[in-house]
């Protein structure tokens, strides 16, 4: 009998003890039920070299968060379908995650094409959307819960390049400006800064042509430049009409004092296609690595480590910028409560490795862009002073 007695007591001891730790484990089995964050990326098509670059971006904030013990507790699980660089398609995947997967946050998308198809999708769910938006128009719409972060803003992409030439003594200012620019909404998005500072230099328009994509040949452009002793030119296209027409420059002897090019100029392929020519070209860009923010180190050793790159690719640094932004406003809010997210996120600032913002009404930090010019190969800093890594060189030398 007093051993049945003490068997039972051991029994029953034996399940109390389970018990306690099944009541102990169990909300800690709960916090480690991922934070699901999903989006689509264009991992195909036209845009995919790009779109992978995000989505390398995107996983390496997941693993660096996971490692240091996920957001409210919890790790972090991404989904990121192929939208094979179609916004359709992209409008169609931002639906379906977050009506089907039903996730907990949203991945910002690319190109602005498909950002600005997603953007009234996410403010119809009230799901806060972090992505470069796509210009000024889609910030313009009266959305609430998209932010760009850094946005992609072709309309501020030559404050820096005048900001900085307004340091120049006013006799060297250029006195007439030739300006060819590609016919899409990308192009027609540059002219706001440019105008707008040409016209408070005192520099003259002479020439100020549209072109279609894709340009076969820009040797009359260039032979017109010449002809009107354009002393600045502003070269608002691509890579591949960038190189085409840098190429013109040398092959014509037009030397200007300045080059400024659209897009194209700030990616290792620059150099790699013109070499020494590709030199002394000034451009915008809304991140660099060489910015000295904390956590670009971090970046450029994982370009190194982790994917063999001198340098981190733009678009890698972008995707891990516009995590940052989330997480800070889901960490800042204490909550996945998506509002809250947005109104922590308009009431405070973020650190990214683009920037320190604030946002306004429509999602955007005040105008901002850094200003950049390739020396020796090399995509340097020049302005705002601050983050200067190289002196600008200006005029620009004669061709060799």
């Amino acid at each position: 009998m007093r051993k049945r007695f003490f068997k039972k007591i051991l029994v029953l001891g034996l399940c109390l003890s389970i018990g306690l730790v099944v009541g102990q484990r169990s909300p800690s089995l709960a916090a480690e039920k991922p934070i699901v964050i999903g989006g689509s990326l264009p991992l195909t098509g036209t845009f995919s070299a790009t779109g992978k670059w995000v989505e390398k971006g995107y996983q390496y904030w997941a693993d660096e968060v996971n490692a240091k013990g996920g957001i409210l507790g919890r790790p972090v699980k991404l989904v990121i379908y192929d939208d094979k660089s179609d916004a359709k398609e992209a409008v169609s995947l931002a639906e379906k995650v977050i009506t089907v997967d039903k996730v907990d946050l949203l991945l910002g998308g690319y190109p602005g094409t498909a950002c600005t198809a997603v953007m009234p999708v996410v403010e119809k769910y009230k799901m806060v959307y972090v992505s470069m938006g796509g210009h000024m128009r889609s910030f313009s719409q009266g959305y609430t819960y998209s932010f760009g972060s850094p946005p992609l803003m072709g309309e501020w992409w030559y404050l820096g390049f005048f900001e900085w030439m307004k340091t120049v003594p006013v006799d060297k200012y250029p006195k007439k400006a030739a300006v060819f620019t590609m016919n899409n909404p990308i192009g027609m998005a540059l002219m706001d800064s440019l105008y707008k500072g040409c016209k408070e230099l005192g520099i003259e328009i002479v020439i100020d042509e549209k072109y279609n994509l894709p340009l076969t040949t820009a040797d009359t452009m260039i032979t017109k430049a010449k002809q009107m002793k354009a002393d600045i030119l502003f070269a608002n296209g691509m890579f591949p009409d960038g190189v085409m027409t840098l190429r013109a420059c040398k092959a014509f002897d037009y030397s200007p004092k300045a080059i400024v090019q659209g897009i194209g100029s700030v990616i290792p392929e620059w150099t790699k296609e013109l070499g020494k020519d590709g030199d002394f070209v000034f451009s915008g860009t809304s991140w660099h690595y060489k910015l000295m923010y904390p956590g670009n180190d971090k970046i450029i050793k994982a370009a190194k480590d982790k994917f063999k790159e001198d340098e981190p690719p733009l678009y890698f640094g972008f995707g891990y910028a516009w995590m940052q932004t989330l997480q800070q406003g889901v960490g800042g809010a204490k909550s996945l409560d998506q509002t809250k997210i947005r109104d922590w996120l308009k009431t405070n600032e973020v650190k990214t490795i683009a920037g320190n913002f604030k946002f306004d009404e429509k999602g955007l930090p005040k105008p901002y862009v850094y200003l950049t010019q390739v020396i020796g190969g090399n995509v340097e800093l020049i302005w705002p002073p601050d983050m200067r890594t190289h002196e600008p060189v200006y005029p620009k030398p004669a061709w060799k």
